[in-house]
């Protein structure tokens, strides 16, 4: 099983930027992806979920309206598109399978948004 995320990198505040996360080793259609971040001295955090199917998403409210996440099961990817972004956004981000009993995770990429 891997998951790769890329997209990460500097971007000032306002900025945008796509993570993408390209799954491989499972069946990517019947798992919920998700991405996560974790700032340096605090618990990792949900920040965007979408079901299997792609039909239902969820974001904490934190990043609700500013943050989109979707999926491709052509290209076992999901995708987070992240606009409007603050300094407090400056974590690394990760990519998330989970179902049922089973969780994946990917290494993370560094996201850091500073003028």
């Amino acid at each position: 099983v891997q998951l790769v995320e890329s997209g990460g990198g500097l971007v000032q505040p306002g900025g945008s930027l796509r993570l993408s996360c390209a799954a491989s080793g499972f069946t990517f259609s019947t798992y919920a992806m998700n991405w996560y971040r974790q700032a340096p001295g605090k618990e990792r955090e949900l920040v965007a979920g979408i079901n299997s199917a792609g039909g239902v998403t969820n974001y904490p409210d934190s990043v609700k309206g500013r943050f989109t996440i979707s999926r491709d099961s052509a290209k076992n990817t999901v995708y987070l598109q992240m606009n409007s972004l603050k300094p407090e956004d400056t974590a690394v981000y990760y990519c998330n399978a989970n179902r049922l009993w089973l969780t994946y995770w990917g290494r993370g990429t560094q996201v850091t948004v500073s003028s």
